[in-house]
């Protein structure tokens, strides 16, 4: 009887074997890429190598079962049988079949009709593989390769490849593809950071997502269901399901997903067909108004949803939808038109399990948008508001920068749950993952920094630490852990007023001022309202009754233009007369106005009382203007000070760096 280590061991062979099988049969896919050469530049290759693997696997996936399903149809459309799909599906034995007398070797026998024939083999295809491949675009490079004289030998070079589930399982297909998927995005790395979400961060944030749940997770039995509703090319849907049944190889994991580019759904749905999945869970087109899985809950969720994606396009559905409040999904708030990341993660939360339904856990990549943009009483903080309010928010993980395709800047983690542990309510932990990392050898796009086996280890490890401080205030601390209460980040935007105060006067500026006001340009006795105000130049006085009786001159006056010519004659100073309304109260001068942020949980006027009236004594609070609002200001938690070098250290730098350019400039005069 072997032991765990025994076990372990062999599981790690066996690894190993697959690792370098997939590795050997996807280079030799990627050969094709010899015969591309020059017709193709390197970012294409995928667009020919990708659907023709997902072609020939399906060719010999469908070869056991290819003359008992043409009879079958031949049976049926002799029969005048109008709904064929779901018999053949049944006589292929798989969730989809071919009707073409065509395959891959058969294409071959007639090397002038190439194109011809393997249009026909792909239209003979059931509707979902069609769908498919034509989201591939592959039409487009049949004619390309057979105007460039290619086509032949390409459908050769993969006619030549045994993809026989006997002889590559759907395990290892599934690893081959996404080796090749890997490799397609690498060389594309312009845009790959829109559709591929580099490897190691997808493995450290399935670790973070499902590591509280492990123990859970070898239950015998279980099935568990995972989306990703921006799912790109599939990576993350594939890394949850292996992470799960590597712990559990008898559980049931489905996932679905939806992507809106057609190429990198059509990748995605291959991928699950690839590896014997259901495909038809992988839905197209835009998670916001077109919500492949309505009515849908999951245990697990994941995405990386572009960063600032703007949803103008769909902003009446959304907006129609917010109006529903909390029977729709986007009943907390609706962010800045130019940034739905915050969208993306209310749908999710919308697709939770009920806690008493055993609840839900799900883990969002964002930029530092998120954390702070958007002042109290803005969409962004309403939704803040909602989520820590309601408990949802349990840890938000820092990054390091540099780490994706297609951006340099930092991004975070959002790890929500409705379930969470009693003795962890109300509480939220910040990682500071930043420091985690190593430079890559040769960058790929924007990507110049990585997450090492040991880096992913590590942050897992002081995350679910974490947890146990939330857990337990004794536990010990972690330098890069902070935990906090869901209050912490409230705060209360006070409006702090200040008196206006006035002092009034009549100069040349201030009756030209008056010449030019709105109500004044359109009175009809203008001119004589002007020659008066002249009149009275150098005519001034402190407080606004004595003014007054000066300009009593100006007879009675239209309320509008009897406002215009207080606002010229009014000059702003900070010891004139503070102006009051009718019932004496201080009229706020706009100019002095400011704002302030008071915790959540501290009374404004005690606030007021410590921190504004010993600077400012005739200040108040407009408490009509008071919102509350809520922001995760993470670097803040963070920081540390840095003392500034000593001048003496900076001025020898200074002088060193001088007398080196001055070597330089010798060196270049000489």
């Amino acid at each position: 009887m072997q032991d765990g280590s025994d076990t372990a061991c062999l599981k790690a062979i066996e690894r190993k074997l697959v690792s370098t099988k997939h590795q050997e049969l996807a280079n030799f896919i990627w050969s094709v890429a010899d015969l591309l050469r020059g017709d193709y530049k390197q970012s294409e290759y995928g667009r020919v190598i990708l659907p023709l693997t997902v072609l020939r696997r399906l060719d010999c996936v469908l070869e056991p079962t290819k003359d008992a399903v043409l009879a079958r149809h031949q049976q049926l459309k002799d029969a005048g049988v109008q709904n064929m799909d779901p018999v053949l599906r049944r006589a292929a034995g798989l969730s989809f079949y071919n009707t073409s007398e065509m395959s891959f070797r058969k294409l071959l026998g007639d090397q002038d009709h190439v194109a011809l024939n393997l249009r026909a083999y792909i239209g003979g295809f059931s509707p979902g593989a069609v769908d498919v491949l034509d989201k591939y675009g592959f039409d487009t490079q049949i004619s390309r390769l057979a105007e460039a004289g290619l086509l032949y030998q390409v459908v050769a070079k993969f006619a030549d490849i045994n993809l026989h589930p006997d002889v590559v399982s759907n395990h290892q297909m599934g690893y081959v593809f996404e080796e090749l998927i890997r490799r397609f995005s690498e060389i594309s790395n312009e845009t790959a950071g829109e559709h591929f979400t580099p490897r190691e961060v997808i493995k450290l944030m399935v670790n973070l997502l499902l590591a509280p749940d492990e123990d859970d997770l070898v239950t015998p039995g279980i099935v568990r269901k995972i989306y990703d509703p921006a799912c790109g090319t599939g990576g993350m849907l594939t890394e949850a399901q292996e992470h799960i049944q590597a712990h559990n190889p008898h559980a049931t994991v489905e996932v679905y997903g939806q992507e809106l580019n057609g190429e990198t759904y059509a990748i995605c749905r291959s991928d699950m067909m690839l590896k014997g999945g259901d495909p038809t869970k992988i839905a197209f087109g835009n998670s916001f108004n077109q919500d492949g899985h309505e009515g849908e809950r999951f245990d697990y969720m994941l995405a990386n949803p572009p960063f600032g994606v703007e949803w103008k396009k769909v902003e009446k559905f959304v907006k129609d939808e917010a109006a529903r409040g909390h029977a729709g999904r986007f009943g907390a708030g609706l962010p800045r038109i130019n940034d739905g990341s915050l969208l993306f993660l209310q749908h999710m939360i919308s697709k939770m399990k009920r806690p008493e339904d055993g609840g839900s856990r799900l883990a969002i990549v964002f930029n530092g948008s998120p954390l702070f943009t958007g002042a109290a009483g803005s969409g962004e903080s309403e939704i803040r508001r909602w989520i820590l309010e309601n408990d949802l928010l349990e840890g938000i993980v820092a990054l390091p920068d540099q780490l994706f395709y297609n951006t340099g800047i930092s991004t975070y983690f959002w790890i929500l749950t409705n379930r969470k542990d009693p003795a962890r309510s109300r509480k939220v932990v910040l990682l500071d993952g930043r420091d985690y990392w190593t430079k890559m050898r040769k960058s790929l796009g924007d990507k110049r920094k990585m997450l090492t086996d040991d880096h992913i280890a590590d942050l897992t490890r002081a995350y679910v630490n974490a947890l146990a401080i939330a857990d337990d205030p004794e536990h010990p601390q972690h330098a890069k852990v902070k935990v906090f209460k869901t209050t912490d980040f409230g705060y209360q935007r006070i409006t702090v007023e200040r008196p206006l105060r006035l002092r009034f006067e009549v100069t040349e500026e201030t009756v030209a001022l008056l010449a030019e006001a709105k109500a004044v340009l359109k009175y009809a006795e203008r001119e004589t309202l002007l020659a008066t105000a002249k009149s009275l130049i150098g005519t001034s006085s402190g407080t606004r009754a004595e003014f007054a009786m000066k300009l009593n001159g100006l007879g009675k006056l239209p309320a509008a233009v009897e406002k215009a010519v207080w606002e010229a004659f009014s000059v702003s100073d900070p010891e004139g007369e503070v102006q009051t309304d009718r019932k004496g109260n201080p009229l706020p001068d706009a100019e002095l106005r400011d704002s302030e942020h008071a915790p959540l949980h501290e009374d404004v006027r005690d606030y007021l009382k410590s921190e504004v009236l010993p600077h400012v004594p005739d200040a108040w609070i407009d408490e009509t203007k008071t919102r509350v609002g809520y922001e995760i200001p993470f670097t803040r938690h963070f920081y540390v000070y840095q003392p500034l070098r000593p001048l003496s250290e900076i001025d020898a730098e200074i002088s060193s760096m001088d007398e080196e350019i001055r070597a330089l400039v010798s060196a270049v005069r000489a």
